[in-house]
């Protein structure tokens, strides 16, 4: 799912190509991608874009007459800079919004078209806001807060968007290996000094995210959004050497997402139980480094 650095970069493309500009026509290939029936989509069409704002995950795009165009592109939807009126052909193409120097396009790959398009006034916009925290407008204390009004894993207190505004499965993962920080401690357990790292390393991480994505997209709209990046510490590197200690990067799978983590660098040397091999194994599942690799070599 496009996190806080992706939407980023997102507005910074779109921002010199439609900013000021008529928003023609928006043409649905797939009905259901609009959630709201009232304002009508027609009420946008005509209208001159002003402004373009970011809310959570989602993109929001404000036109004349306090109007707004709110887009969440969930878990595989993605975004295209067009020639004007390119066709909508396949089952991946589910949107288009028109304007005359070009269309922005939405594609979401897989069968279960999970993106949403909502028409809104103004007044409206907190409706499809989460509630979450803005990591560069709240100071530490604000940040510890939220994160300690429930006591959870912070992997899940870092993704839940009632919590952190814009944070997911990628850059969750980024920021706990910054902060060198267990993806299962509890939020209510950590000392001062672990809080102190996991606020830097939030800001750090997504800044440096966000400054290196939005510089790749003033040269070229960002076509390929991607959840895995070769210069990541560990999302997507499972087995691969960590960059701060050079041990292999272990995973929890559950679901359809995984958690890449450091032992050495997060847990102590704790391997972290994986749901399905936990039970596979029982009391065999390895409980640090050595004993995984014991493991492996038989």
């Amino acid at each position: 799912m496009p996190e806080l650095p992706d939407i980023a970069a997102y507005i910074s493309a779109l921002e010199p190509r439609i900013h000021n500009r008529t928003l023609l026509r928006v043409r649905l290939a797939s009905p259901f991608l609009l959630r709201t029936v009232d304002p009508p989509l027609a009420a946008v069409e005509g209208r001159v874009l002003r402004q373009l704002r970011r809310i959570g995950k989602r993109i929001a795009f404000g036109l004349d007459n306090d109007l707004w165009l709110v887009l969440h592109l969930m878990i595989a939807g993605r975004l295209h800079w067009r020639p004007p009126g390119t066709p909508l052909k396949g089952r991946q193409n589910l949107a288009a919004f028109d304007f005359e120097n070009g269309s922005l396009t939405l594609t979401e790959a897989g069968s279960r078209h999970r993106a949403a398009l909502y028409v809104l006034r103004g007044g409206d916009l907190d409706k499809v806001d989460p509630g979450g925290i803005e990591i560069f407008q709240a100071n530490a204390a604000a940040f510890r807060d939220a994160l300690t009004r429930e006591n959870h894993t912070l992997k899940r207190a870092l993704t839940d968007p009632r919590v952190v505004s814009g944070i997911g499965n990628a850059y969750s993962d980024e920021i706990l290996h910054a902060a060198q920080l267990s993806p299962v401690a509890q939020t209510r357990n950590l000392t001062e000094g672990e809080w102190q790292r996991l606020y830097s390393a939030a800001r750090s991480t997504l800044d440096l995210w966000i400054n290196r994505l939005q510089s790749e997209a003033h040269d070229k709209f960002p076509e390929k959004v991607t959840a895995f990046r070769k210069d990541m510490a560990v999302h997507g590197r499972y087995g691969e050497p960590c960059p701060r200690c050079g041990d292999p990067i272990l995973r929890i799978r559950y679901a359809d997402n995984e958690t890449n983590y450091c032992a050495r660098c997060q847990t102590g040397g704790k391997v972290l139980a994986d749901r399905g091999l936990s039970r596979l194994l029982g009391s065999d599942w390895p409980r640090s480094l050595e004993e995984l690799e014991e493991l492996k070599r038989h």
